[in-house]
Parts: C-alpha cells; sequence; structure tokens
C-alpha cells in the first residue's frame, strides 16, 4: 500500500483592486483640493494699499496651500512607490469595542449649547459652560471643582483674547466688569 501525501490546500489570496491597493490617494487628492482651494482664495483675496511691513494678510495663506499642494504631491508619490500607512495600533484603543455614543451625544449637545450660547450670555458664562460639559461628557465627575476650573478656564480666555490680543469675544453680561 503507498499513500501519496497530501498537502494542505490553501486559499488563494485575495486579489485587491489597484483603487484598494492605493486607498491613500485619496489623502491625497483631498489634500490637493485643500490647498488649491486655499491658495486660490489667498490670491484673489482684496488687500488695502496700506501694508505695514514685507509680510501681509496673504503671505499665511499662500504658505499654507503651498505646503498642502507639496504635502499632496510627496503623499502621492510615495502611495505610487508602494508606500503604506501603518494600520491602527492605538496606544489603548481597542478596535474591536463598539463607538461611545454617549459620550459623542453628549460633547455634540455641549458644542451646540456653546454655538446658542455665545451671543446672549457672552463668550465667558458659555465658554465655562462648555468647559464643563466637556469635562463631564468624557468622564470627569468632580462636581464641585470642575465648574470654578471652567469659570476660571473662561475667564482667563476672555481676558486673554479680548484684552491683551485684541480679539473682540460677545462679554455678555460681563462686558462693563472685564
Amino acid at each position: 500500500m503507498t499513500t501519496t501525501p497530501t498537502t494542505p490546500t490553501t486559499p488563494a489570496p485575495e486579489r485587491k483592486s489597484w483603487l484598494r491597493e492605493h486607498s491613500e490617494l485619496g489623502v491625497s487628492l483631498l489634500l490637493l483640493v485643500i490647498g488649491v482651494l486655499v491658495l486660490t482664495d489667498a490670491l484673489t483675496m482684496t488687500v488695502d494699499i496700506t501694508q505695514r511691513g514685507p509680510v501681509g494678510p496673504k503671505t499665511v495663506p499662500v504658505v499654507v496651500g503651498a505646503g498642502l499642494l507639496v504635502v499632496a504631491f510627496l503623499l502621492a508619490i510615495d502611495v505610487l512607490r508602494g508606500g503604506r500607512g501603518e494600520a491602527e495600533g492605538g496606544e489603548d484603543v481597542d478596535l474591536s469595542e463598539p463607538s461611545d455614543w454617549r459620550t459623542v451625544l453628549l460633547l455634540a449637545g455641549v458644542f451646540l449649547a456653546f454655538a446658542v450660547l455665545i451671543g446672549p450670555v457672552g463668550f465667558p458664562v458659555a465658554g465655562a459652560l462648555l468647559f464643563w460639559g466637556a469635562a463631564y461628557a468624557l468622564g470627569s465627575r468632580h462636581l464641585h471643582r470642575d465648574p470654578l476650573i471652567a469659570a476660571g478656564l473662561s475667564l482667563l480666555t476672555y481676558v486673554v483674547f479680548n484684552n491683551l490680543l485684541g480679539v473682540p469675544l460677545p462679554g455678555g453680561p460681563l462686558m462693563g466688569v472685564l
């Protein structure tokens, strides 16, 4: 009796389409589109003739737009040469766990409330609610400490932007106080 050795059959590897193999080109295309939009907007911007130095308001958008185009081009070359992004290794992210929609919805609600309240009550109050609400949504349960820290952060942010940097923020009822 002679037996012929049997070899285990291995399934043929799946052939991925060319687009699936080079999916990072989508990121490159997105960067290209954003870069063209930024450059177009920067170059068609109307600027006052009175400029106070060599760097005008067009400089930063032109540099950012050109940088986006360069990154898009270099990324496309890398992908076409076989470069691939690494799969998500995550720090302590368990990709098998479902999304925490409660946290996402709480944060979305806090941001929406901030957008609605910033006009009527001003930045200091709306910002304090934003900071406290974000801390609560992300899991902090220090109900005495968090509102105080949120109020301090909001007031500090308001004073720095409004008084020191000259970026006007709506003050609401605190407009005359600070």
